[in-house]
């Protein structure tokens, strides 16, 4: 009996074995790595429309403060739409309709040609806004025909504008907005089925209209739809209140199979989604489209905002709202996390643990750690900016606290301010290297403490010297 039972757990032990080897070891490289942008795309841009076409260009279309014509940039990068030539693929009529505010126009690839919706006003009136289709023949919207498609008819002839098209489980919507002539506001939203690109089918469904205190600031506003699908689930983005620091994004969600022309099958976000941000220097942040990454893996945020948050007179009269682009990231409900609009310069990323795949490093009461569900996100971003030591170097600046760094002293790491002591840049400064447990991921030495690296213990941030397999996978990130 003694000898079986040995025996037997010889078996278990080596079937254990077995299995523990077989066993992943570490999180899996994400499937989603970091993007890295310089923020703004562009000057001067409202309401941005960035499209990635399958001929591998991105095109951008915006509204110019002059609100008289369409123009159209393309690039094979998202940076690159920030230097790439500008050409001007239709200008507002002399006189009559389309002859003022030509407003967010958005480029759009349909059945094999091109469509651009946009509102525009008319010399007669220039608030009689509504929206309007061009298509256009040719491989290259840049030098394709353009045609007047005329206007897309609704329920009523009042205010409507922000037409967007997308397609869900095979059918065309377009989404706008528009001013219901029973309701006290400015504009709600509205979704209907399309029989053509310039043709709405069927009776318009009313989706939301602003009763939100956030939505009624200035004005009654529900505008600029943008839809983004993932997980089963399709999320409408949306702006609300004054074009000033106001502006913001609240959100609709749906089932991708339920009856979207059903208002009931959407619910509303009760707060913003995104909005200003004093910390960053950015305000009104609004009317966004979305887009994918260059390599496809990452959805990008697209939307303007302003640097400053006093403007002289109407804010339509001010040209400074401008084009920025950051990473979506998404929760583990499935849920969009849009954060907050990030500082003017390089975007930030995230960084996730190598043997803990749903934690991040994060500060909490600025002390560094590494957590999962981090809530708000921001608290998990740093933008990796040139060493405060200097060159060869890198730091990482927190994203909420601008001016703020991860530093360590007394070997446990800290976010905190830079007082700009030569102290401060060395304990705050460090090498970038490839992952110590993995190439794929990255590892961060100390600057003045060679051998030492940033590594988690009990899930708090150190800078500890390394030896064994474990040290170095808790030393190891995946940036995000």
């Amino acid at each position: 009996m003694r000898r079986n039972a040995v025996r037997l757990l010889l078996a278990l032990l080596v079937a254990l074995t077995a299995c523990l080897g077989t066993a992943p070891a570490q999180a899996a490289v994400p499937s989603s790595p970091a993007v890295t942008y310089t923020n703004p795309i562009a000057e001067k841009r409202a309401d941005p429309h960035i499209f990635k076409h399958t001929d591998g260009y991105y095109y951008f279309t915006a509204t110019v403060p002059e609100y008289d014509r369409i123009v159209l940039r393309r690039a094979t990068t998202i940076q690159g739409l920030s230097t790439a030539p500008e050409v001007t693929i239709w200008t507002k009529h002399s006189s009559g309709v389309m002859g003022a505010h030509i407003w967010a126009p958005e480029i759009h690839f349909i059945d094999g040609k091109w469509y651009v919706y946009f509102a525009a006003g008319s010399t007669s009136d220039v608030w009689a806004i509504r929206m309007y289709v061009l298509e256009g023949t040719g491989a290259n919207p840049l030098t394709a025909t353009w045609a007047e498609k005329g206007q897309i008819k609704t329920t009523w002839e009042s205010f409507s504008l922000d037409a967007t098209t997308f397609v869900v489980n095979g059918v065309r919507y377009l989404a706008w907005a528009q001013r219901n002539p029973s309701e006290n506001n400015n504009t709600s939203l509205f979704l209907a089925k399309m029989a053509n690109p310039w043709t709405i089918s069927g009776t318009p469904a009313e989706l939301s209209q602003p009763t939100l205190s956030w939505e009624t600031v200035g004005y009654k506003v529900n505008e600029g739809p943008a839809l983004i699908q993932h997980g089963g689930k399709v999320f409408m983005t949306y702006s609300a209140s004054a074009t000033d620091a106001n502006y913001c994004l609240g959100m609709l969600t749906a089932s991708a199979t339920a009856d979207l022309t059903n208002p009931a099958s959407w619910t509303k976000s009760s707060t913003p989604v995104f909005q200003t941000s004093a910390a960053t220097s950015q305000y009104g942040p609004g009317h966004n489209s979305f887009t994918v990454s260059e390599d496809g893996t990452s959805d990008i945020l697209v939307y303007h905002d302003r640097s400053y948050k006093d403007i002289s007179g109407d804010p339509l009269n001010d040209p400074n709202r401008r084009t920025r682009v950051q990473k979506v990231y998404w929760k583990a409900d499935g849920t969009p996390d849009f954060g907050i609009p990030v500082a003017d310069g390089v975007t930030p990323k995230r960084f996730s643990s190598y043997n803990f795949a749903d934690r991040f490093i994060r500060h909490w009461e600025y002390r560094a750690k590494i957590e999962a569900n981090v809530t708000p996100l921001a608290d998990s971003q740093f933008r990796v900016v040139t060493g405060l030591a200097g060159t060869g170097t890198v730091s990482l600046e927190s994203t909420n606290f601008p001016g703020y760094y991860l530093r360590h002293k007394n070997f446990e790491v800290w976010v905190e301010k830079n007082d700009g002591t030569t102290a401060f840049a060395s304990s705050a400064s460090f090498y970038q290297r490839a992952g110590l447990a993995d190439s794929a991921g990255v590892s961060y030495e100390s600057y003045n403490y060679a051998g030492r690296y940033v590594r988690h213990y009990n899930y708090l941030l150190q800078v500890q010297a390394l030896s064994t397999a474990t040290d170095r996978a808790d030393a190891t990130f995946y940036a995000q």
